[in-house]
C-alpha cells in the first residue's frame, strides 16, 4: 500500500508516519509539503492508494487540490486531514469527493479506524457531523420513525445497489458502469433514495446512511 500525506508542518507529516507505519507493515509513506509537490509524487506515482490532504496549503487552497484530485483520478481514495473541525468544511470535502474527514486532533486509534473504514469501501464522518443539531438529523429523524430497515423505507434492490455506490463516492458516470445502467436511469434512482432519506444531496444521505447504522454490501459488477 503506498498512502502520499500532503501537509505543509513537518511534525504533522512526522506523527503520520508513525500512525501509518500501524496501519500496514509493507506501507510506504511519501511526503509533499505544497500542493505542487503533491501533484509531481502524484505523476511519478501511479499506485498511489491513499492521499491524506490538508486544506490549509501556502500554495493553494486545499479545496480546489481536493476537487481537481477528485476529478483526475477517481480510482484513489482521498481523505481530508484537518486542524478545522467545522463541519461546514466536513460537508464540503464530503461534497467534493472526499471520503473521509479526519481532525488532526484525533487519536491515532481513530484515524487507524477511520483510514480502515476508508480502505474496506466507506466513508467516515466524524461523530460532531453525526450529532450537530442540523438539516441532515432532523431529516433522519423525520425519516426513521424507529423504522431502521431499507425494506421498512421502501427502497428497492437495484436502488440499494446505487446506494451503496454512493457511500464509496462514486459519481453517476462509475455507478453506471459498476451497474450496466443508463445514466438518466440512476439519476432517477439517486433522486428516489434522496427522496426516501428525506435528504437534499449525496452528503446528508451518507450522514443519514451511518446513523442508522446501515451495513450494505458492494454490488457484483454486471
Amino acid at each position: 500500500m503506498k498512502i502520499l500525506v500532503v501537509d505543509d508542518h513537518v511534525l504533522i507529516r512526522q506523527a503520520m508516519q508513525g500512525v501509518l507505519k500501524k496501519l500496514k507493515r509493507d506501507v510506504v509513506v511519501l511526503e509533499a509539503s505544497t500542493s505542487q509537490e503533491a501533484m509531481q509524487l502524484i505523476a511519478s506515482h501511479s499506485d498511489l492508494n491513499l492521499i491524506l490532504l490538508d486544506l490549509t496549503l501556502p500554495d493553494r487552497d486545499g479545496f480546489s487540490v481536493l476537487a481537481e484530485l477528485r476529478e483526475r483520478l477517481p480510482q484513489i481514495a482521498i481523505v481530508v486531514l484537518s486542524a478545522v473541525q467545522d463541519p461546514d468544511n466536513v460537508i464540503k470535502a464530503l461534497d467534493l469527493g472526499a471520503l473521509g474527514y479526519i481532525p488532526k486532533s484525533a487519536q491515532s486509534d481513530v484515524i487507524l479506524s477511520a483510514l480502515r473504514l476508508v480502505i474496506a469501501g466507506g466513508i467516515y464522518v466524524p461523530p460532531e457531523v453525526l450529532v450537530r443539531d442540523g438539516t441532515a438529523n432532523l431529516s433522519l429523524r423525520q425519516v426513521a420513525g424507529g423504522r431502521t430497515s431499507p425494506a421498512d423505507l421502501g427502497l428497492t434492490d437495484r436502488q440499494l445497489d446505487v446506494l451503496a455506490l454512493m457511500m464509496e463516492g462514486k459519481n453517476n458516470k462509475t455507478i453506471c458502469r459498476i451497474l450496466n445502467l443508463a445514466e438518466p436511469t440512476v439519476k432517477n434512482h439517486v433522486t428516489a433514495i434522496l427522496k426516501v432519506l428525506n435528504v437534499a444531496n449525496r452528503t446528508e444521505a451518507v450522514i443519514a446512511v451511518n446513523k442508522l447504522g446501515w451495513n450494505l454490501p458492494a454490488p457484483a459488477k454486471q
